[in-house]
Order: C-alpha cells, then structure tokens, then sequence
C-alpha cells in the first residue's frame, strides 16, 4: 500500500462536496466538525461490493460499474464468513502506523443477530449487511492536519494528479476551504412522521418489561421504537449528502458516517464505538448506557451530569453491559486480557450526557477482527442481559425489524485493524422513505414515562436535521 501527502490541508466537507457530491457509491467515515484529533476518510468504490440476506442466507458479491452493481454472484455463506476469507487472502503486512489501510468499509444490520445468537429475527426492509472494498481513499488527519493518498497500487499516480486537480482551487486558497453550502431543509409537517409504537404503546412496552424483569426473564433490556417518514409521491428524495450536513451539525460526535450504497443511504452521527480492534489485536469497547438531555444554564447542565452519575438505575444498567461486554470479548481473548479500563465516566455531547465505560482485551493467537465481531454481535448495549433471554423478549415486543439501526458500521482494514461504531442516533434513507431509530434501556428502576421521554430525546436532532417542522410527540 502507498501514501501519498496531498499538498496542504482540506476540510473533509469540502473535499467531499469536491469530490463525491454526485456518487452515487461513496465513503465518508467522519471525526466530526471542528475535530481536533482522529482521523477521516472518504473514499470512491470502484470494485466489489457484498450483501447479506440473513433470510435467503447466501451473500451477494457484485463488481460496481459506472454507479451500478453488476456480474452478481450469490455464495451460501454468511457475511463474516465472507470477510475472513477475503481479508486472510488480501492481508498487508507490516504496517506498523495507525488508521484504515484500505478494506471492507459498511454495515451489519440487527437481524445479522439470527446466525451470531441463533435468536430469531424479523426480515429488514434494507440489506442485512453491505460492504464496498475500497483500494484507495484519502486519509484526514485532524490532529496533523495532513491528508494522505492511500492506494494499494502503489504504480499508479494518475488519481493523485486528478485529486491535485480538482482541489488545487482550496489547496491555493482561491476557493473557501471551511464553507460547505448546507441548504435548508424542506419542510416535513409532523403529521408524516409516522411511529411503529405510539406513546401509550411505548409505556405499556415498557411495563411489559418490568413484568418480565420481576420475573427473573431478564434484568435489563434494550426497547426500541421506529420512525418512519414514507416518500410522498411527486416530491424529490431525501438528498443524503444535504441531511448529512444538517445531522453532523445539529449532533456532531467523533464516529459519524455517511455511507451511500446506491438505493439505501445510511447517514450517523454515533457517540458509541463498539470495537476497535489494533493490528496487534488490541481490542477496546465503550458501552454506552445512561442518557440526560443537556441543560439549558450551565448550573441546570452540570446538575444534570451529577444526577446521570449519581443514578442507581442509570449504573446499574451500565454495568450489566459491561459484565455482558467482558463475556462476549472472553470469548476470543487471552486468558487475563480482559480488563475495566474505565467505568461510569460522563461524555457530554452537543444534545446528551451520556454514562460510559471502557473494556479492553487482547485477542486469542489466530483471533481476528472478524472473530471479535461475530462473538460480539449484537451489542451489548442494544440488546439487553441476559443476551439471549433479553433478545428473545425484545422480538416479541418490538412487532418490527431494527434493519441497519442497532447494528454497527465502519471499516475492516487489510492489515487486521477495524473500528466499528454503532448504530444509533442515524438516519437510513431508502426507496421507500426515511426511517431513525430510537430506544433506551429498561431495568427494575425505569419509569414508563421517563423511558418513553428519553426516546424523544434522543430522535429530536435527526428529526430537525430532516426538516421536520414541529416535534410534537403528544
């Protein structure tokens, strides 16, 4: 693989405005607006893409050309199966520098959950899982501010002097490098804004689930709803770069995405990171479990942080995944390795306080990213303890598909590196209109109502960022 430094700093925004605007397939793993550390990507797929149909159970491999997926082959295999095949094939060595090194970029939806826990799920609207390869991509580094060529054709320069080309106007300093026209939303009244669970609903689902924790079934479980706003007839889609731009503004966090697979756009701005595994197999998750909305002084802000900390129920919870999370890594660490490197820590993000802890471990000799994922899958975070129990539960009750939300995103790189962030506080945008999905964590101590306005909370950014003209939730 090459690296190649581009001449000067361009803002990802701008560049992918430059360069991707009207791709329809393309890449952009986001640090975030004004982030002064991490790293971005975006990148153009030109070769294989892979899907999943968890119902169907085959794999799809497609080539991509001129926007279109073409030459499809269907494979009895499931999606990690796929990828450790690929990534044991295509493995670079010797890398010893942080960061994607070019590989499967995508999602795993929930219902990929059937082959992982063997839980029955819903059939999703969206592919289960999609992946496009990426042999080259443009690296932004926050912290240096540098931006790299990667290309595993090392022979080639003729896409550097494109890139060259067409940034030379921001590189020169002819063109405005930190402003990208964000346009206004059109208008969506709140009468579209349809709910797979009303709030009376929502309150009875949550009391199904006290009654089921009195019982001994579970002790915490993940309760999700959905939204969905249907396509109207006669008006243009949703433009996903557009809304992206609104979402990374209205909640801008570290491990935002837009990824654009053809029919189905998948825009997040996720506070969460689900693994992120080294080329040394250096594993780290941070559930996150406990939310507050942010105070409108600052002495209502910090007050409300103390109380998310101080919360016997908000801890409780938090620490039923991280026992859940140690369980799940056991599995494919070394004996030892497991560890609690951080526990109840407060994140504060643009709308929400969020209860968050860190685990760490290394992988087993011959365990891999893959490995990791697929013991890991479903998180921890979004399904509830027992894992099992709790999901079998959550099926039964939710009467949907999660589809890509509640899954995870991100890239599995060629040197055996991945970060994968969760899906949650995202958009999916498909054929069929817009969906966002949304929940919260029951245990002994919830209150229907306060679960029910913890939802609402969550959803109000997204909502804002589509246009949504009021947010009436009554």
């Amino acid at each position: 693989m090459s690296r190649t430094c581009i001449s000067g700093w361009v803002d990802p925004a701008r560049a992918f405005e430059i360069l991707a605007d009207d791709e329809p397939w393309s890449v952009w793993l986001d640090a975030g607006p004004d982030a002064a550390a991490g790293r971005s990507y975006i990148g153009i797929p030109r070769s294989h893409v892979l899907s999943e149909n968890v119902e169907r159970g085959v794999v799809t491999r497609a080539l991509l050309m001129d926007g279109f997926t073409v030459n499809s082959h269907e494979q009895e295999a499931t999606i990690f199966e796929a990828l450790r095949d690929d990534l044991a094939i295509n493995q670079l060595e010797d890398i010893d520098s942080p960061g994607f090194h070019l590989g499967w970029v995508g999602w795993f939806g929930y219902e990929l959950a059937a082959q992982t826990t063997g839980v029955r799920t819903v059939p999703s609207r969206t592919p289960d899982a999609r992946l496009v390869f990426l042999d080259r991509a443009l690296e932004f580094d926050h912290k240096a501010r540098t931006v790299t060529l990667l290309e595993l054709d090392s022979g080639s320069r003729s896409w550097h002097a494109e890139l060259e080309a067409r940034l030379a106007p921001v590189l020169a300093g002819d063109d405005d490098n930190e402003g990208v026209a964000v346009l206004p939303a059109p208008s969506i009244p709140n009468d579209r804004v349809i709910w797979r669970h009303g709030p009376e609903r929502y309150q009875h689902m949550v009391q199904e689930c006290l009654e089921s924790i009195t019982r001994g079934d579970a002790y915490q479980m993940c309760l999700t709803n959905e939204v969905r706003i249907a396509a109207a007839p006669g008006e243009p889609a949703v433009n996903p770069v557009q809304t992206y731009l609104r979402l990374r503004a209205e909640n801008p966090t570290h491990h935002g995405g837009l990824l654009r697979f053809g029919e189905v756009s998948l825009l997040s701005s996720s506070p969460e990171v689900f693994l992120s595994v080294n080329a040394s197999g250096h594993v780290l998750t941070k559930p996150i479990k406990g939310t507050r909305r942010r105070g409108d002084s600052p002495a209502e802000d910090e007050a409300l942080a103390f109380e998310l900390v101080q919360s016997e129920k908000e801890r409780a919870e938090n620490l039923m995944i991280v026992d859940l999370m140690r369980n799940d890594l056991g599995r494919v660490a070394q004996l030892g390795t497991v560890n609690v490197d951080a526990l109840l820590e407060v994140e504060s993000y643009e709308n929400v306080h969020q209860l968050v802890s860190t685990i760490s471990a290394e992988l087993l000799r011959g365990m891999t990213a893959t490995d990791a994922l697929e013991a890991c899958f479903p998180a921890g975070s979004m399904t509830g303890a027992p894992k099992i129990s709790a999901m079998k539960i959550l099926t039964e009750l939710e009467e949907g598909p999660r589809g890509i939300y509640s899954g995870v995103f991100g890239y599995l790189s060629l040197d055996g590196s991945a970060e994968l962030a969760m899906v949650i506080r995202s958009i999916v945008l498909d054929e069929t209109g817009v969906s966002i999905g949304t929940g919260g964590g029951i245990t002994s101590g919830s209150i229907p109502r306060e679960e029910l306005e913890e939802t609402w909370v969550k959803v109000t950014p997204l909502l804002r960022a589509l246009g949504v003209s009021t947010l009436d939730y009554s």
